[in-house]
């Protein structure tokens, strides 16, 4: 049998990160359940298929609610929460190698917050003579 695609111990640490999930007010149909939710992303993230072609046998609900909650949940930062929360985990565990770790300017704006460098400068009218 194939591994799950949200094993135990992911769940562990993203169930605590995740909002809990409403019941339709006007009594329509029981909502996905965030496990199934994010099993359905984690699919179509390592599948690269469209959201519209996940498979209804997965029983992740369809593919425009896995959509929603993937929206829903990187607004509220549930991904970066997510992500520190396992670096964190794995480094209690030993588990994280940081001499192998490298960070080059572009990981460096991403982390600290920094924009991307404004257009280049004009150096003015190109003065050759044009050679067409």
């Amino acid at each position: 049998m194939a591994a799950p695609l949200v094993p135990p111990e992911l769940w562990e640490v993203a169930e605590p990160l995740l909002p809990a999930v409403r019941k339709n007010p006007r009594g329509g149909p029981t909502p996905v359940s965030n496990r199934q939710a994010l099993t359905g992303i984690v699919f179509i993230l390592k599948t690269g298929l469209p959201w519209n072609a996940l498979p209804q046998e997965m029983g992740c609900g369809s593919g425009v609610t896995c959509w929603r909650r993937f929206t829903k949940w990187t607004r509220r930062g549930v991904w970066k929460k997510l992500h520190r929360a396992m670096l964190d985990r794995l480094g209690e565990a030993g588990q994280i190698r940081w001499v192998y770790a490298v960070i080059d300017s572009a990981s460096g704006r991403a982390l600290w917050g920094g924009g991307t460098p404004g257009p280049a400068p004009s150096i003015g009218p190109n003065g050759a003579a044009n050679a067409t």
